[in-house]
């Protein structure tokens, strides 16, 4: 089965700054199409959905959404019909964007809600709607976050890693940050928060229940989420040439800018040999630099 074929996911050591060892472990390298943790997320979900023998999968997402782009490549993978229920009516009649457009070559069909709707989720009329006409469809959350993606995202984490000192992770919804800090209880796990999220902090508690190793950071989100200043641009670019890792702008590449940032401040007050978790996100990159190239601005370089 698809989600069984998993390969051995490398430790790449890149630089000591300050006498802090960074190395990183590329989930990005897991699958070209359903990359990093949407992997892990998506795996035990569609597994669930195969057993209870629904035949399609419903789930939701922004009009850049990584988690949209891996469900829509998952569910070709799997021969399971995907719906994606997209934030912005007003996309239905606009040119396909590089992520939507992939979805759509992948078979997801896409359903375009208001932002008022979008908030309501599986709540919303338009999704009640479709689950009346489609009894057999099995939802996926936002983000694809939920006990099921915990349990992948658990795996992620393997024996020698735990000889690191601290864990670092991109915080979106708050799945994957919740399987590492369950895998690893003996160390301490940093979030640096991407989406600004109310709830968050209730989500995370919920799915790591008595762990309490873990922290969130929110001041490098660059200014906000889709926010991609110059200079973020200009890191992402100078890590790939030095390093060879591409970094996606939303997620990863945010995280190690600010991980750099602190240690070059002498501003991290954490461990000195850390583990950073690569969550993929590359496909966003294109979406990120058409974007850019209209306003003139540098791009990132693949």
């Amino acid at each position: 089965m698809f989600f069984d074929n998993i390969p051995n996911i490398p430790n790449q050591f890149v630089t000591q700054i300050n006498g802090f060892s960074i190395t990183i472990k590329r989930e990005d390298l897991i699958h070209p199409e359903v990359s990093g943790n949407k992997f892990r997320k998506l795996k035990y979900n569609i597994q669930e959905a195969i057993a209870q023998k629904h035949s399609s999968l419903i789930t939701f997402g922004g009009a850049f959404s990584n988690h949209l782009a891996a469900t829509a490549a998952a569910g070709a993978e799997t021969n399971m019909e995907t719906h994606g229920f997209v934030r912005g009516e007003e996309l239905e009649f606009k040119s396909r964007n590089p992520t939507l457009r992939f979805c759509e070559e992948k078979g997801m069909h896409l359903h375009f809600v208001s932002r008022a709707e979008y908030q309501k989720k599986e709540e919303s009329r338009n999704v009640q709607d479709f689950l009346i006409k489609n009894p057999k469809a099995y939802i996926i959350p936002e983000g694809g976050t939920n006990k099921l993606a915990v349990r992948g995202c658990q795996e992620i984490i393997t024996e020698e890693d735990k000889e690191y000192t601290t864990v670092c992770c991109a915080v979106g919804t708050g799945g994957t940050f919740s399987g590492i800090v369950n895998s690893v209880p003996e160390k301490e796990v940093l979030g640096f928060v991407v989406v600004k999220d109310e709830k968050l902090k209730k989500t995370i508690n919920n799915l790591t229940g008595i762990n309490h190793n873990w922290r969130l950071l929110y001041e490098h989100d660059c200014g906000g989420y889709g926010k991609v200043p110059p200079e973020l641009i200009e890191f992402i670019n100078d890590f790939n040439k030095k390093h060879q890792i591409l970094l996606d702008p939303l997620y990863t590449g945010k995280m190690l800018f600010g991980i750099f940032t602190l240690i070059k401040n002498k501003q991290w007050h954490w461990g000195n040999n850390i583990l950073i978790i690569h969550t993929g996100g590359i496909q966003g990159i294109q979406g990120v630099n058409d974007r850019l190239s209209r306003q003139g601005k540098q791009i990132i370089q693949c």
